[in-house]
């Protein structure tokens, strides 16, 4: 076992996902990155870290990234969730086999790495998991409406699961990112932003870097909002 911190992130071949290894790399971490398009491996590759071509949605797949972690490394400190895009429709267009897709896209994707990380966790003693949300989880949008009512359900285990593992130094946090510059720009969008501007990728990333970070050991169990004052508090 080595003395190296190891971070793993999943959906990490573009976007905030991307930037998130990027930022963890230069803070020091070996980095894993599971990417279903190739990209996560050519990423992880320029990082001296190791990639796996495979889906968030493939117990299989997460697996050989967790175990690669481990053979090489022998330990994980962090896992950072991402994800893609599910269904959107009007919402009583959204048929049952759309939702049970969306289960998976925006939830089962965060239970599913952390069920295999959670135990070598244990062992350790500590680990942070940090899942990459929406802004819209409590204030939901039309627009993204299985985005909205999965990630309200991935809201409500964050903090169970953080309450169960406290105990063993294990932390969990939602970040909810608003719009980012790895979306479409549009001006009635940038409008409704208080700060007058999308957030940047590398925003999401320095948040999740504090997060993983001990600087922010006493935050578990939070949804911390990235979302340039769009949405409010409660």
């Amino acid at each position: 076992m080595t003395g190296q911190k190891v971070a793993l992130v999943s959906a990490g071949g573009s976007g905030m996902g991307a930037e998130t290894a990027r930022r963890l790399a230069a803070d020091g971490y070996k980095v894993g990155i599971l990417s279903s398009s190739g990209k996560g491996e050519a990423l992880a590759k320029e990082l001296d870290g190791f990639g796996v071509t495979g889906s968030n949605q493939s117990n299989d797949d997460l697996k050989r990234l967790v175990d690669g972690a481990v053979e090489r490394w022998g330990r994980v400190d962090v896992l950072v969730n991402s994800a893609g895009h599910g269904p959107r429709k009007p919402i009583l267009e959204i048929t049952d086999e759309d939702w049970h897709d969306a289960m998976n896209v925006y939830y089962l994707c965060a239970v599913r790495p952390t069920r295999l990380v959670t135990p070598i966790m244990q062992k350790q003693k500590s680990g942070v998991i940090v899942n990459i949300s929406t802004a819209w989880t409590f204030e939901p949008s039309p627009m993204f409406p299985t985005s909205a009512v999965f990630r309200a359900g991935l809201a409500s285990f964050t903090k169970i699961f953080a309450d169960t593992y406290a105990g063993d130094n294990i932390r969990m946090n939602n970040v909810l990112p608003g719009w980012i510059d790895s979306l479409p720009a549009t001006e009635e969008r940038r409008d409704s932003v208080p700060l007058g501007r999308y957030g940047t990728s590398q925003e999401i990333a320095a948040t999740i870097a504090f997060l993983a970070s001990d600087g922010a050991a006493y935050i578990t169990g939070q949804n911390i909002r990235v979302d340039g004052g769009i949405t409010r508090a409660v």
